[in-house]
């Protein structure tokens, strides 16, 4: 394991903004060793004055929609602007070897190159929702060494993509078009959490197709119920291939950060998120502190066992193993001597 610096050293090489000791100190907030997660906490702490200051923006869709290719060019076009952008980009994991598969700075060659911004490819591993366990933290470390745009991006629309729209202020998704009937690709779930709606590959050829699928989107989204925040969601069209679209798109959600700062909807989501954050922080340590119970881990075999050959159902064991962590649990109770 790499030699560990000091609190005060991480916390400084943050604050001036030094990319080398920011990706040491997301290495840290990933770790599950005790000891570093004691260090990550400190750190955190010391920075957390220092963050919030950013706009936080999630960018979701399916596969093959082009994320990576979308977010370099948005990327360069923050940068040009003068903006310094973070990207988490939160690969699928190998199972074998807990590694990330798709290498996001091998994808952003341009982006990765720019001193303005700076890329952490960071595995999934079994987290829901294409979201790494410690994504939040990693934001308020960027948020702190200086970075006014937060994109994370997420492996793919799925049934848990509520986390990233947890921790974000606006919540981008990418589709399609010319991939059969558009409508049929809309699900009402995430379409009910995006505030604004891109289609991408809009490129020499595809315009009209492009053109006819954002058309179709906008009448679907009248059937929706009004938004959260107030604001309509807005559909556009966009190349990220030949990086057309951004200028309207950065337009899009600055006026939506305006809008919603103006009316508290910003900072009344914000507080909602930490709040969010607090409970599924409980719901984790409590899990983690579940299958490292060594009672537990005596017995979890036999009631995989059972499980799998229909001797006891599932909701049975796990009621027998959440029963013996609660009593090794409890403390020792002393009997008064008379």
């Amino acid at each position: 394991m790499r030699q560990r610096l000091s609190v005060e050293t991480y916390t400084k090489g943050i604050l001036l903004g030094d990319r080398t000791t920011l990706s040491r100190s997301i290495t840290i907030i990933e770790s599950s060793l005790p000891e570093d997660r004691l260090l990550a906490s400190q750190i955190l702490q010391n920075v957390l004055p220092h963050t919030g200051k950013s706009i936080r923006i999630g960018i979701t869709g399916v596969p093959g929609v082009g994320k990576s290719t979308f977010i370099e060019a948005f990327g360069n076009y923050l940068t040009s602007l003068g903006k310094r952008v973070a990207v988490l980009a939160v690969d699928p994991s190998s199972k074998q070897s807990g590694g990330s598969i798709l290498g996001d700075k091998t994808r952003m060659e341009k982006l990765a190159r720019d001193p303005h911004a700076y890329i952490r490819p960071t595995p999934a591993n079994a987290t829901l929702g294409g979201v790494a366990r410690h994504t939040r933290e990693a934001i308020l470390l960027c948020e702190a060494a200086g970075y006014d745009i937060i994109l994370v991006e997420t492996v793919g629309v799925g049934q848990s993509e509520t986390l990233v729209k947890g921790m974000t202020d606006f919540f981008l998704l990418l589709m399609l078009a010319g991939a059969g009937d558009e409508l049929q690709g809309i699900k009402k779930g995430i379409m009910e959490m995006v505030d604004a709606v891109a289609v991408n590959k809009a490129d020499h050829g595809n315009e009209q197709a492009v053109a006819k699928a954002v058309t179709e989107y906008r009448q679907a989204l009248h059937l929706f119920p009004e938004t959260a925040s107030k604001v309509p969601v807005q559909v556009v069209a966009c190349s990220a291939l030949e990086g057309t679209g951004m200028g309207l798109i950065w337009k899009l959600i600055s006026d939506y950060h305006t809008q919603t700062s103006e009316s508290g909807f910003f900072e009344h989501n914000r507080e909602f998120q930490r709040v969010e954050w607090l409970h599924e922080q409980i719901r984790q340590s409590l899990e983690d502190r579940f299958y490292k119970n060594e009672l537990v881990k005596k017995h979890s075999i036999s009631a995989d066992q059972a499980v799998r050959s229909g001797e006891k159902l599932p909701d049975e064991a796990a009621a027998d193993l959440i029963n013996l962590f609660l009593s090794s649990e409890q403390p020792p109770k002393f009997s008064a001597k008379s």
